[in-house]
């Protein structure tokens, strides 16, 4: 008699460590529980997702379809297509006052693809990276899966969530391989002033540390500041790498279009491990992405002036609520309030407040627990001002009825 066939469970069979050292984006949660209520039909306030609603500029559109009707559709080089290369190192030469050439380049699915190859080409398991909190999603979760340490500096929001140079001196290790400095921030809005930022530059110099500066808002600072970029000091390019991304700026969050600027020899590293995931970009995005960086950039004003309009409000109705403290954020679409003093038993926790929210008053952000600051939630104000102003009035009547 032939004995049972035993059918193995998925249980039997693990998942690698890697994979359980990291979570699922908090924000990407947000987002999928806020499209299963619009599914339903139910009329959400939705200050999740963190992406222009702005529609691509005609121009970029017309390249991509252009690219189609040309049969751009094939392979391409793994960093991206020459020109567009040359194209972003002369972007960010024009707009930010670096001096990167073409090999110094590679051009990535997305920025955040960019990040996760900058820090899995560089940290070893045990190395330390330094970043502020509150943080981006992303960055604990990244050096985690390559096997590092978040080393985290606390930011306040009486100092603008700013991270000062003294305090990443004061982190740097025998293992510290990365800063990351993300200016202007997300989840915050915090924005590092230019000065301070050559004192991080300086210090990371000194004790022989990458610098990596995220500047996927760096086009969305209020209040007469203007983009920066510390690539744009002379003798900054050894130990430093810039990541960028189409997607804000261009409203091109779709098209998943990011790069990554640094020395040559680590540009050859992060292509190498992309030849072994992704490959290239999408061909037909990587034409659009080269009008973007070579075309008008009208685009760029509207935005940030509508965005102003917009922050202005939301702000002003989130400090009218009782307990809610919220600061005005210099740059980037997010408002960072904290909510701690509405908190009692049923309502002990950011995410708490967030669950609440969602399911008594269909009004969709991000708890403050993903970016490392519990007490506080991320809202987006990239949405219609309509919205803002529905979103205003139904957490004012959550907050009034939650005693």
């Amino acid at each position: 008699m032939e004995p049972a066939t035993v059918v193995k469970t998925a249980a039997a069979f693990p998942l690698s460590d890697r994979v359980n050292r990291i979570a699922a984006s908090a924000t990407m949660m947000v987002v999928q529980a806020a499209d299963q209520l619009k599914s339903k039909g139910v009329d959400v306030a939705d200050f999740g997702a963190g992406e222009p609603d702005f529609p691509t500029p005609e121009h970029i559109k017309r390249a991509c379809i252009r690219a189609l009707e040309e049969n751009r559709t094939k392979y391409t080089p793994v960093p991206g297509i020459t020109q567009l290369r040359q194209a972003v190192c002369d972007w960010h030469k024009r707009e930010l006052g670096s001096s990167y050439q073409s090999a110094e380049c590679v051009v990535t699915v997305g920025g955040k693809q960019a990040i996760f190859n900058a820090v899995c080409a560089l940290v070893n398991p045990g190395d330390e990276v330094v970043f502020a909190a509150p943080y981006w999603v992303s960055y604990p979760v990244i050096v985690k899966y390559a096997g590092g340490k978040p080393v985290i500096i606390e930011t306040h929001a009486e100092d603008g969530f700013v991270m000062p140079a003294a305090e990443v001196e004061r982190a740097i290790t025998a293992r510290t391989r990365i800063v990351i400095a993300n200016s202007p921030s997300n989840p915050t809005g915090g924005v590092i002033p230019p000065s301070e930022l050559r004192k991080i530059l300086e210090v990371c110099q000194r004790h022989g540390v990458w610098l990596m500066t995220d500047e996927c808002y760096s086009h969305f600072t209020y209040d007469d500041q203007e983009p920066y970029s510390v690539a744009s000091v002379p003798d900054s390019k050894p130990g430093l790498i810039v990541i960028g991304s189409l997607s804000k700026t261009f409203a091109m969050t779709g098209w998943r279009i990011g790069y990554a600027l640094a020395p040559q020899p680590l540009i050859a590293a992060m292509t190498k491990l992309q030849s072994q995931s992704t490959s290239n970009p999408t061909s037909i995005a990587q034409y659009a992405a080269m009008a973007a960086m070579t075309g008008p950039m009208d685009s760029v004003p509207v935005m940030l002036a509508e965005y102003a309009r917009r922050r202005e409000r939301i702000v002003r109705g989130l400090r009218a609520i009782a307990g809610v403290r919220c600061t005005a954020p210099a740059g980037a679409f997010y408002v960072f309030p904290d909510v701690s003093g509405r908190f009692h038993r049923e309502l002990n926790s950011s995410a708490a407040v967030a669950s609440q929210l969602l399911e008594r008053e269909h009004v969709a952000l991000v708890p403050g627990e993903g970016f490392g600051a519990p007490g506080f939630l991320r809202l987006s104000y990239a949405t219609s001002m309509d919205r803002i102003e529905e979103g205003i009035r139904r957490m004012t009547r959550f907050f009034a009825q939650a005693k």
